[in-house]
């Protein structure tokens, strides 16, 4: 598959901005070089500088999104954009544009709902030690709850189908967005591929919107969220195990005394020994109850997503023939054609 491929294709590139204006102009050139035929939107998401300027004077198209977040942003370009693909980055510049044909080919070829652009040099983000090792724990952890498809979970730079952007049901306001997008592909299983590039630093005098401390804990409840809603089974019965613990923890010297002397001196002790007991117990049932909700609701996604109409992406994935919808060749309904084929 060539390049010359893409002009037949309607590529939207998403680029979520607030206060790039040092970067957006030459990030917009970069993608309208790398993707001529592509349509480039800029959401500028309140900036107080010339983001929104610096945009139009590069030729992108630039919306207003007035809810502050990435989150929001991104699930307004989601409902407000239709296209066959589409292309997401950051406006700082840290994204290399001419990575953006590989990304599509690999969406094609693969025959892929999301294809993430991983960062190659991440553990180096702009000389901050606290991103870097934010980065391998929070991949660590997403390996041990929701599966190994991803290296690099917190990667803006992403290429996506219209049944993906479509299907997505975001619900996270701020930069947690990236990590649901692979929780929701994770969980239904969808066909997601990555493609690896260069990382890049920020433009002089562009600053990070990222907080180590604050993002990384707004991540870590977004996970705790996610594993709640898709994993039940796994979140409470972790809880009831921990509760489980405690009250044997409490209950053993009790239980000890109470062999030896045939007396229980420690009322209270045991009470919350037993009360931690029917807590994990509870615990567990719930999980177990909340797990068969959870399938349902997995069920529901998948179907949403499988009616969604593929796109005309579909039809230029490397080795697939695009299906004919063979009633057309069908004569209407009471033609001579068709009474003929009946015996009439």
């Amino acid at each position: 598959m060539t390049d010359i491929s893409f002009s037949d294709l309607n590529i939207a590139i998403l680029l979520p901005c607030y206060n790039e204006g040092k970067s957006i102009a030459a990030v917009v050139l970069g993608f309208r070089k790398a993707l001529p035929g592509a349509r480039i939107f800029v959401y500028d998401n309140n900036s107080s500088d010339d983001t929104s300027q610096q945009a139009l004077f590069a030729g992108a198209t630039v919306v207003p999104s007035r809810r502050q977040g990435k989150g929001n942003v991104v699930r307004q370009m989601f409902a407000d954009i239709d296209a066959d693909i589409y292309l997401m980055a950051d406006g700082d510049g840290t994204y290399d544009p001419t990575a953006a044909p590989k990304m599509i080919h690999t969406l094609l070829d693969d025959r892929a709902d999301m294809v993430v652009g991983t960062r190659r040099n991440v553990h180096q983000d702009a000389g901050r030690n606290g991103h870097a090792f934010g980065n391998r724990l929070f991949n660590t952890v997403y390996k041990a709850l929701f599966g190994n498809e991803f290296t690099d979970i917190f990667s803006g730079y992403r290429a996506f189908t219209r049944r993906f952007a479509k299907s997505f049901p975001a619900s996270s306001p701020g930069f947690e967005i990236e990590t649901e997008m692979s929780v929701h592909a994770s969980m239904l299983r969808l066909p997601v591929s990555e493609v690896e590039f260069s990382y890049g630093r920020r433009m002089d005098g562009s600053e990070s919107k990222l907080s180590t401390f604050r993002d990384g804990f707004r991540i870590l409840r977004m996970m705790g969220m996610l594993m709640k809603e898709t994993r039940p089974f796994l979140f409470f019965g972790y809880v009831a195990t921990f509760l489980l613990a405690a009250s044997v923890f409490l209950m053993a010297p009790v239980i000890r005394d109470y062999l030896a002397t045939g007396l229980v001196d420690r009322i209270p002790t045991w009470m919350l020994a037993m009360t931690l007991l029917l807590g994990a117990m509870m615990t567990f049932i719930a999980g177990v109850v909340l797990d068969s909700v959870a399938r349902g609701r997995a069920e529901q996604k998948r179907i949403h997503y499988l009616s969604i109409a593929p796109s005309r992406g579909e039809h230029y994935r490397s080795g697939i023939t695009p299906l004919v919808d063979r009633r057309q060749d069908l004569p209407a309904s009471g033609s001579p054609a068709q009474r003929t084929a009946d015996g009439q």
